[in-house]
C-alpha cells in the first residue's frame, strides 16, 4: 500500500482521519483515511453504492459527516459556517450532471460566481472565463445557452466554470458517466490537460484509462471503505484483494 506518511503537514492538500458518515441506520462511509498531497492526482474507484461520491461530496460539505476529522488546506471542516465557505472557494467542483443555469449563456455561467463571491468587476470575470473556456476549447460557444450544446460541450463547460474560481483542489464525480460515448473523449482530454498542470484532483471515474494515464495514486472502495490504494500500474497489474480483483476483471472485460 502507498503511504505519504513522511510528508510534511504544509504539502497535505486534504487530510481525512476516521471518517464515519450514516443515512440514518446506513452506515455509508466507515472509518475513512486519506491524505492527499498538493499537485496529487487521486483516482477513486470501486462498485456502485461504495461510498465514492459520498466520500469526495464530503471535502465540500456537499454531505456532511458525522465522525471523524476532515482538513482542507490547513482549515478544519465542520459546522462552522466561515470554514466551509473558506474551503468552497479553494475547491472546484465537476458533477456527473453539470448544474449549469438554463437561462443563462455560457459566459454568464462562468462569471457569476467569481463576481458574487470573488468580488471580480465584471470585465475581469469575463476576461478570466474567455481564458478558461479557451482552455477546453470551447470558448467560440461563449454566447449561446446550455441547451444549445452537446452534452460534451455543457460538461467542458462546468469544468471551465470551476476553474473560474481559481480553485486550489478540483473534484470530479463521475464526470463522463452521463455523456454518450463519443463524447467522453472530448471531456477526459480536458482532464488530461488539466493534470499536467500540477493542479490537486480528486476524480471519481471508471475511467480506467485515464486513471492509467493521470493518476499518481488509484483508491479503490468497497462497502464505504478504502479497501486498497496505490499506484496505477501495481493496482492494475498486481491488486491486493479478491474485491479489487472481481471488480477490475468486470470492468476491463466489460
Amino acid at each position: 500500500m502507498n503511504t505519504i506518511s513522511n510528508t510534511s503537514p504544509e504539502e497535505i492538500a486534504i487530510s481525512i482521519t476516521d471518517m464515519n458518515k450514516w443515512y440514518g441506520d446506513f452506515h455509508v462511509l466507515k472509518d475513512v483515511n486519506l491524505k492527499v498531497k498538493k499537485g496529487e492526482r487521486i483516482v477513486i474507484c470501486g462498485p456502485s453504492g461504495s461510498g465514492k461520491s459520498t466520500m469526495i461530496r464530503c471535502l465540500n460539505h456537499l454531505e456532511e459527516h458525522q465522525a471523524g476529522d476532515i482538513n482542507v488546506l490547513g482549515t478544519q471542516l465542520n459546522g462552522n459556517l466561515s470554514n466551509i465557505q473558506s474551503i468552497r472557494k479553494d475547491v472546484g467542483m465537476c458533477f456527473q450532471h453539470f448544474n449549469l443555469f438554463p437561462h443563462m449563456t455560457v459566459l454568464d455561467n462562468c462569471t457569476l460566481a467569481p463576481m458574487l463571491v470573488r468580488g471580480l468587476s465584471k470585465v475581469d470575470a469575463e476576461g478570466a472565463a474567455m481564458a478558461y473556456l479557451k482552455k477546453v476549447c470551447i470558448d467560440n460557444q461563449a454566447d449561446k445557452f446550455p441547451g444549445q450544446l452537446s452534452g460534451g460541450q455543457q460538461q467542458r463547460v462546468a469544468i471551465a466554470r470551476s476553474l473560474c474560481m481559481n480553485p486550489s483542489i478540483m473534484l470530479f464525480d463521475e464526470p463522463t458517466s452521463a455523456l454518450d460515448p463519443e463524447m467522453i473523449a472530448e471531456v477526459l482530454d480536458v482532464m488530461v490537460s488539466l493534470a499536467e498542470t500540477g493542479m490537486t484532483m480528486l476524480c471519481v471515474t471508471h475511467e480506467m484509462g485515464f486513471a492509467r494515464k493521470v493518476a499518481d495514486r488509484v483508491i479503490f472502495m468497497d462497502a464505504g471503505q478504502i479497501i486498497e490504494e496505490n499506484s496505477p500500474q501495481a493496482f492494475f497489474d498486481n491488486p491486493q484483494s479478491e474485491r479489487a480483483k472481481t471488480f477490475l476483471s468486470q470492468i476491463l472485460n466489460h
